[in-house]
């Protein structure tokens, strides 16, 4: 076959991580642990692969709530009330779930008003080009998420200037805002908490330095909500004492454990982001029985519940955290359910990830470029519902590892800030 579809896509086999990707999957196969099918579900985060049995330290519904019977029974009572889909953009109308939905995630934020997308890589897509024009700057962290520089590459297609300053250095941001020069606002765009490292940025001073170069805050805080701040409202309320010049994204399908991400605010700014979002003009909105669920979700996260279900977690993230520094392993994050045991090269990385599989136990290994060349983690996301017996299992696990595969000693590597 020689059409040009079937030319390019061999020539973008032979391209980049593409052909990284295809090299290891050549190599290796039975070591690349990536596009897994689960067949079944048990309780106490079982998940049958491949005809066998094990753990799941790879999910990010960290408070368990997927399987939450009243959560369960909100998706099935919203697929009686409304069928799968309302079949239009949001442009033209939304269905009564999507209203109260969004009026729930921002009473319980303590925010005026917020807007649902179908994900946080949406929300950011979609609500940073819609907050700058060509008379504007974005300035993101370094480290920020991927899909905040996804955003701010679109909109600098739209011919607004961006640039990246350093890792949670509000005198950097300085410096850079100083260097973008004349504009009208500024964007400064962070994360809430920076997942691999547990970092939280300096958001005060980060805002102050916004404010004096006629600039806001622009908080991806995905990975603290739900399991951060006071009353799981992530960083950005307990960091600021609200949402003055900041708007604030967070997560509806992780510690929600239901489907969306959401951007909350001053209903001024979201009415805007209704009208110039282009994935709320032209994209499907989130179906109404995920809707539905995310309230019977927040019903969850604002009863007496919620601080038993955070204290489990809670309780599982040390367990995890004392026994692998007990091991004498390089262990990074934790602040949020998510524990990066550091390995090294790409191979022992993927070697390290298929010999807890077959030990009964699945973490996510986390390569290039995700990472950066050499650095591969095994990353552990820990659920409340995870019984404190998993976590042991596991560790012993890890300590057969580091018998199996040299693994970097915690005194040998620095923790990034």
């Amino acid at each position: 076959m020689s059409d040009p579809l079937h030319r390019l896509v061999g020539s973008l086999a032979r391209t980049g991580l593409t052909r990284l990707f295809r090299r290891l999957l050549d190599d290796a196969p039975d070591l690349f642990l990536k596009d897994l099918t689960v067949e079944a579900v048990g309780p106490d985060r079982m998940v049958r692969v491949g005809g066998r049995w094990v753990r799941n330290f790879g999910s990010d519904s960290f408070l368990g709530l997927d399987q939450h019977p009243a959560v369960v029974d909100a998706v099935a009572r919203g697929v009686r009330d409304w069928g799968t889909h309302n079949g239009t953009s949001r442009a033209f109308s939304s269905v009564a779930p999507q209203r109260e939905a969004e009026a729930r995630v921002a009473a319980w934020l303590g925010a005026e008003d917020a807007v649902i997308y179908p994900s946080v890589t949406l929300a950011n897509a979609g609500a940073l080009p819609a907050l700058a024009t060509r008379h504007d700057v974005i300035a993101s962290d370094q480290h920020a998420h991927n899909s905040i520089e996804e955003g701010a590459r679109l909109a600098k297609a739209r011919g607004v200037r961006t640039a990246k300053f350093a890792h949670n250095d509000p005198a950097d941001l300085d410096r850079t805002l100083h260097g973008l020069r004349p504009f009208r606002h500024a964007v400064v765009a962070v994360d809430g908490v920076y997942s691999m490292s547990g970092a939280l940025p300096p958001l005060q001073q980060l805002q102050a330095v916004a404010r004096g170069h006629d600039g806001f805050l622009y908080v991806d805080d995905a990975h603290g909500t739900g399991v951060l701040g006071t009353r799981g409202r992530g960083t950005v309320r307990d960091a600021l004492g609200g949402y003055d010049n900041t708007l604030v994204v967070g997560s509806l399908s992780k510690a929600v454990s239901c489907l969306g991400g959401f951007v909350a605010g001053t209903k001024s700014a979201v009415d805007v982001l209704k009208l110039r979002s282009n994935p709320l003009l032209f994209g499907g909105p989130v179906p109404p029985p995920y809707l539905v669920a995310v309230c019977a979700a927040l019903d969850v996260i604002e009863s007496p519940e919620y601080p038993r279900l955070r204290a489990a977690l809670d309780a599982n993230v040390r367990r995890l955290i004392s026994g692998a520094e007990g091991l004498g392993l390089t262990v990074l994050g934790g602040r949020v359910p998510i524990v990066s045991v550091r390995v090294g090269g790409e191979d022992a990385t993927l070697r390290a990830g298929r010999f807890l599989f077959d030990a009964g136990y699945y973490v996510q290994s986390v390569v290039f470029p995700a990472v950066p060349h050499g650095a591969g983690v095994l990353r552990v996301q820990v659920n409340a519902n995870h019984p404190p017996a998993a976590v042991d299992g596991l560790l012993a696990a890890l300590a057969d590892l580091a018998r199996e595969v040299p693994l970097p000693a915690a005194e040998a590597v620095a923790v990034p800030a």
